[in-house]
């Protein structure tokens, strides 16, 4: 982490009612039950968020795995000074031990985490997620609403028995909008014949149509559709993007930097794509403003050319941990100021915490 010597670890958990139910093929939730972190230097202090859900059925890790093993792995490492390469996986609750290191590294140094990263943009293109609604009328109602917004890209997510017809809706009601689809690998190969009547719609992409393990099924799906094919669930590190791209399993790389341990691992993804010639684009966790912030100085990279899922504050939170993020004209500022260039209101902070744990070095 850097040489930086953290002298406390503070673990608090946050309980985040969303302002509307977000449903996709792997979970449904009303709520965000995160973890935080808060690292302490001599010099200066440091946010961290972990973007593991409170169930296993994104990824393996979840949220109180993550808090263990921050508790009884990660922060006494670091607090020792050690490598925490040493813990194997668990890459959503290292990434949130990098994300508070780095932040108070950056504080101290006064640079923002978009000029650490190589960020280009000021702003970036803001895109929104559509999660599966009851009928067709309330999906039209919410992207209509997002498109008045301004929201310059639309993702729908889908499953067998919601695919074509509420796309092809979506598309006639919207026949100009930038448009993909997301289905956390609610499908298999045997559906390739099914997936293909979404080339019809003219879409940017279709996102994780398989398992995150199927690589060869997805290289074949891609020989098979018009529609690019986008990774999500796959990729887990900068080698396996590289992998996935030499098997021609993906056109496409949504990256993350919860799912590949990190911001400087996500950059390093970000790095093999753009030699390849592979756009990328920011996914999102639902993440409070901390995490917004974070993404967004990501997503500032050059080789982010998508609108990704960095929506504004009010799509999720009201009110957000941080300052909110507010779309203009489409697009969301990128902080500038030290570290993450955020920190959280203290008052929203006292109102949602539901657990604060200190670890501080052995006496």
């Amino acid at each position: 982490m850097g040489g930086v010597k953290v002298v406390e670890v503070e673990l608090r958990r946050i309980r985040m009612p969303l302002v509307a139910p977000f449903r996709s093929s792997a979970s449904s939730t009303l709520e965000r039950d995160a973890l935080l972190l808060r690292v302490v230097t001599p010099e200066a202090e440091g946010w961290g968020e972990c973007v593991a859900m409170a169930a296993p059925t994104y990824t393996a890790e979840y949220v109180d795995g993550a808090h263990h093993v921050v508790r009884t792995h990660l922060a006494p490492r670091l607090l020792a000074g050690h490598d925490l390469a040493a813990v194997k996986g668990h890459p959503m609750a290292k990434a949130a031990v990098e994300m508070a290191v780095l932040d108070a590294e950056l504080r101290a140094a006064g640079r923002s985490l978009k000029d650490h990263l190589g960020g280009v943009r000021v702003e970036v293109d803001a895109g929104v997620a559509v999660g599966i609604t009851d009928d067709l009328g309330a999906l039209l109602d919410a992207v209509d609403g997002y498109v008045a917004e301004g929201y310059r890209r639309v993702k729908l997510k889908v499953q067998p028995g919601w695919d074509v017809e509420p796309v092809g809706a979506v598309r006639a009601r919207h026949p100009d909008l930038l448009l993909q689809v997301d289905a956390n690998g609610a499908y298999t190969l045997a559906d390739a014949d099914h997936l293909a009547r979404l080339d019809a719609f003219d879409l940017a992409l279709i996102e994780q149509p398989f398992a995150d393990d199927d690589l060869l099924g997805h290289a074949e799906l891609a020989r098979r559709l018009r529609t690019p094919i986008c990774l999500d669930e796959s990729i887990t590190s900068a080698a396996a993007a590289a992998a996935a791209i030499a098997l021609g399993a993906c056109g496409v790389v949504n990256i993350k930097a919860g799912r590949v341990g990190g911001y400087l691992e996500a950059r390093r993804v970000h790095d093999v794509c753009q030699a390849a010639g592979v756009p990328v684009w920011c996914g999102g966790m639902l993440e409070t403003g901390l995490g917004r912030a974070a993404n967004l100085a990501l997503a500032s990279l050059p080789g982010f050319t998508l609108p990704g899922d960095v929506s504004a504050s009010a799509r999720y939170y009201d009110p957000d941990l941080t300052k909110p993020f507010v779309l203009h004209d489409g697009r969301l500022a990128v902080p500038t100021g030290p570290g993450l260039g955020v920190t959280p209101r203290p008052d929203v902070l006292a109102s949602v915490t539901t657990d604060v744990e200190r670890i501080r070095p052995p006496a």
